[in-house]
């Protein structure tokens, strides 16, 4: 019997995955990952690395994609929270330029499957979120792309974030921090597509 319950998103080739967890008075006890389980459910990529990283409140990572080495990647929260987001940067699906977002915390225990050719990026929403994923290919140093976490091409609703006199703000204050690289990603329209 499958322990894991997998969501197909409204973009083809985003999954939630959902866990089952065993837990009683000690704690809890689930499979984070199960290649029998993932291939009843269609799933039949193969990872080659784990990445972990740890960032503090307001830190948004991406969006980045690899672009020539496109890799699919299992993603996971284990201390803390973030908005997760995925752009669909293949050129040829009806989708293109689209984005889901999901919410991912070590309380929810949720998943999130990203296929290759997307861009992916986190904002941290708790004091400090660490970060676990699988993916479908090593990294290749220099291979690494990205789009600008805020195009208006996009649009995407980063939660709890406003703007005030050109710089950008989570709820109660706490500025983005975002690296000088993140924050001169050129627009989907000038970026490299699949």
């Amino acid at each position: 019997m499958s322990q894991i319950k997998i969501t197909k998103c409204p973009i083809e080739g985003l999954y939630v995955i959902e866990p089952t967890v065993h837990g009683d008075e000690r704690g809890y006890f689930m499979e984070t990952y199960n290649q029998r389980d993932m291939s009843e459910n269609g799933l039949d990529m193969v990872f080659v690395q784990d990445n972990q990283s740890m960032s503090g409140k307001g830190v948004l990572r991406g969006l980045h994609f690899q672009k020539n080495y496109p890799q699919g990647k299992l993603v996971r929260v284990v201390r803390g929270k973030v908005f997760d987001v995925a752009v669909d940067l293949r050129k040829n699906s009806a989708t293109y330029g689209k984005w889901f977002g999901i919410e991912l915390s070590a309380e929810n225990k949720k998943q999130f499957y990203i296929s290759e050719g997307f861009a992916h990026g986190y904002l941290v929403l708790s004091e400090e979120a660490e970060f676990c994923y699988k993916v479908t290919d090593f990294y290749h140093p220099g291979d690494e792309g990205g789009i600008l976490w805020n195009d208006p091409g996009i649009g995407i609703l980063w939660p709890e974030v406003y703007k005030k006199a050109e710089e950008y703000f989570l709820e109660g204050g706490v500025p983005l921090n975002i690296n000088e690289r993140d924050r001169s990603w050129p627009c989907l329209d000038e970026a490299h597509k699949f």
